[in-house]
């Protein structure tokens, strides 16, 4: 093919105005966009002279929140609109100009807020309890207050946090040695791809060969990546080591019992939460075992691998959507959401908050991003597959969420919670997969969508809880004094493994290793959020679909909470109560249905 041939992306310039975001209802031009930059800058300049205020009376603290929080959420809208512009062309000079001035002025800001939370904590707890109930000023701020001073008792004195936020960089330096060794300086081999052509081996790479059909080159991947990581595994052993006393040293001295109550508290989640998903997960983990078994069966392998275990076991039917026709599925998708929430879709289509096409310099992968006074804009990469559709209304999902808290909340409960994020955009995306299979009568599209369901399933419930156990004895063991040598650590991770997946797959020796590239465990107590997420979406999702108007309205509430609440309460009232084990069990009841279903129409093909 001569060069002229070769299919190009197209500049941002080229694509039709119609695929792109349209930003000006947040700035109209440029010039709009610094006068504002420049008037939140100097606004940024007099936070500082607040300080020492907030013990003057209860209109005067409500005086300074009020003052506080207009300056963020000036300086939110100018982040936001930098970072979407950035986003659309990387590689555009003006852009990437906004954004590195955007970053500096939020750092500004922050800097002079350093004082306000130790500030407000310092006020007499008797004192303020008594203000929150006679002031009427400070009462719209009640639980924004309560939720700051209620980590009262984990906090030290002024001089003592100030020296931890010193010894910051001194503490975090495990965690950064990962980043760079695990993104920068790992040399992978050359390996073989589908096509017999040699390429550089990386985790872009990986993610690819894994998903192989053909198993030598899934193997020769797997062998390849983990003999990398095993040459440097004493010394992953002791960065992650290293990581997690930095956890349990930072819990133990702001008075936790454990690092994992400090990493929940911080969102009110209590330990209870984590409790439930590992306790309910391990006792349904036949439905994996059987689940992995029939991979191995339909694939007709004579022995399964871990390296096996993300190859597509039917092949992907050939359906294809153009961004149009995604459109009208998703809104028929969505319907049983009824129609106030199909109405804010065909707002969100016809009003220009997508970016849909892929063009030179723009972010990779999908994103729904804004604040309280801007639309929930999505970033796509569109390509007509039926994956893109999964994407779109996982985005949506996203959007909605933000659309219904921003309309229904004032700006200090405009936003949620990581750990409510991601139930929206997963229940939109069961709701997609209960559409196509009423939908389409092709066996081969149905056993599509149900593999689809469940390796998300796999990937994310089981994978993550897998995951959590293992992020749990690492902290558990160094609590107790005991070593984590990178023996210690591949032993533990192997048996692990092997109690997750069951008989049915060879637990590799290089599985041992895999806790030597997985970045969440530098997250401290992050991953289980994906997978009591994920549950709580089937859940919801079972009820919508079930025709129960007060199932989908105490949804629709959901939507509209936004951080008014603890999230643990705002779930409750959507009737997920995700301290007991109810809706994981009807999570691992939703998983054998579906599991059943694909396991007779894999019998048919």
């Amino acid at each position: 093919m001569l060069a002229d041939e070769i299919k190009q992306l197209p500049t941002r310039a080229e694509v039709a105005p119609a695929l792109t975001w349209d930003l000006t209802p947040i700035f109209s031009d440029l010039t709009a966009f610094n006068d504002e930059f420049k008037a939140i800058d100097d606004a940024i300049k007099g936070l500082a002279d607040l300080q020492g205020q907030l013990e003057q009376g209860p209109k005067q603290l409500a005086a300074v929140i009020e003052t506080m929080m207009a300056v963020i959420r000036r300086a939110e809208k100018v982040y936001v609109y930098a970072s979407l512009k950035h986003d659309q062309d990387t590689g555009d000079a003006d852009n990437q100009a906004l954004s590195g001035r955007t970053q500096s002025l939020m750092t500004r800001l922050q800097s002079q807020l350093a004082w306000f939370e130790p500030e407000l904590m310092a006020v007499d707890e008797t004192t303020l309890k008594q203000w929150l109930t006679d002031s009427s000023e400070l009462k719209p701020y009640a639980h924004y207050i309560e939720s700051v001073t209620s980590q009262r008792a984990h906090v030290l004195t002024p001089a003592a946090e100030q020296l931890l936020a010193q010894a910051s960089d001194a503490l975090g330096a495990s965690s950064n040695t990962f980043s760079m060794l695990n993104d920068a300086d790992l040399e992978f081999p050359i390996v073989t791809d589908d096509d017999g052509q040699t390429v550089q081996l990386s985790q872009g790479v990986y993610d690819q060969l894994i998903q192989s059909t053909q198993p030598e080159v899934r193997k020769m991947a797997f062998k390849q990546l983990y003999s990398t990581y095993h040459q440097f595994i004493h010394t992953l052993a002791s960065t992650l080591a290293g990581n997690v006393k930095t956890h349990n040293f930072d819990a133990s001295v702001h008075h936790y019992d454990s690092a994992r109550q400090a990493a929940l508290n911080r969102n009110h989640i209590p330990v209870a939460v984590y409790d439930a998903l590992v306790t309910s997960v391990n006792a349904h983990l036949p439905l994996l075992h059987r689940y992995v078994a029939l991979r191995k069966k339909i694939l007709q392998l004579p022995e399964l691998h871990m390296y096996d275990l993300y190859t597509p076991i039917t092949g992907e039917p050939q359906l294809s959507y153009t961004f149009e026709t995604a459109k009208a599925e998703a809104l028929k998708a969505l319907a049983v959401l009824g129609p106030d929430y199909l109405s804010h879709v065909q707002t969100a289509f016809d009003s220009r908050w997508i970016d849909v096409v892929e063009n030179k310099g723009k972010r990779s992968g999908a994103y729904s991003g804004g604040m309280y006074d801007t639309a929930p804009y999505m970033l796509l990469n569109w390509q007509d597959n039926l994956e893109s559709l999964f994407t779109l209304v996982h985005e949506m999902g996203h959007s909605m969420h933000s659309y219904y808290t921003t309309h229904n909340q004032p700006y200090q409960y405009g936003d949620y919670s990581i750990f409510v994020a991601e139930i929206a955009s997963t229940t939109n995306e069961n709701l997609l997969t209960d559409y196509l299979l009423k939908t389409y009568s092709d066996k081969r599209v149905q056993a599509f969508v149900l593999n689809h369901y469940l390796d998300g399933f796999k990937g994310t419930v089981f994978r993550q809880t897998q995951f959590a156990e293992f992020e749990q004895w690492l902290h558990e063991q160094d609590a107790a004094g005991e070593p984590l040598t990178a023996d210690a650590l591949s032993s533990a991770y192997l048996k692990l493994n092997q109690h997750y997946y069951g008989d049915a797959v060879i637990s590799d020796p290089e599985i041992a290793d895999e806790w030597s590239r997985i970045p969440h465990f530098y997250y401290n107590y992050y991953v289980y959020q994906y997978a009591t997420g994920f549950a709580a979406a089937n859940t919801l999702a079972s009820g919508i679909n079930s025709g129960d108007d007060a199932k989908r309205e105490a949804y629709l509430n959901y939507l509209k909470s936004g951080s008014s609440a603890d999230p643990i309460d705002v779930m409750k009232r959507a009737g997920v109560d995700m301290t007991q084990t109810d809706y994981l069990d009807s999570a691992f009841a939703e998983f054998e249905r579906r599991l059943d279903q694909f396991e007779a129409l894999a019998a048919e093909l």
